[in-house]
């Protein structure tokens, strides 16, 4: 069993270099198999290139766990990223877009995205 790394928000925004890159070759190489899906004939899941792409997909999303934090934009367009965190004595999620230039919201475990709060500025 892993064991969950929590964040500072100081220290979630160090990884950000970090993350902000494999977030970005998330969404160029889905981009691209999607561009490729387009001009395939036959199946699509047979194809090398696209077999090839989404294990490249894969080993990206493993290396955001293996910091600790978790891909959550499973519709791959906006490049969403959870770092555990406690605020106030509760779990939460510190979130960042991949179109924003620093970590600033956190939301609840239980509410999700929808529920994101600016951080309260005694947690920096």
């Amino acid at each position: 069993m892993i064991e969950t790394k929590y964040f500072t928000p100081s220290e979630a925004k160090k990884t950000l270099p970090l993350v902000r890159q494999i977030v970005k070759d998330i969404l160029d190489t889905t981009s691209q198999m999607r561009l490729l899906a387009e001009e395939i004939t036959g199946s699509v899941e047979e194809n090398p290139t696209i077999k090839k792409m989404a294990g490249d997909i894969n080993r990206f999303i493993k290396e955001l766990e293996e910091i600790g934090c978790y891909f959550k934009d499973m519709d791959f367009t906006i490049g969403l990223v959870d770092f555990p965190s406690v605020i106030a004595g509760e779990d939460v999620f510190l979130c960042w877009r991949s179109d924003e230039d620093d970590i600033k919201y956190f939301h609840r475990v239980d509410v999700g995205y929808s529920g994101r709060q600016l951080i309260p500025e005694e947690y920096y």
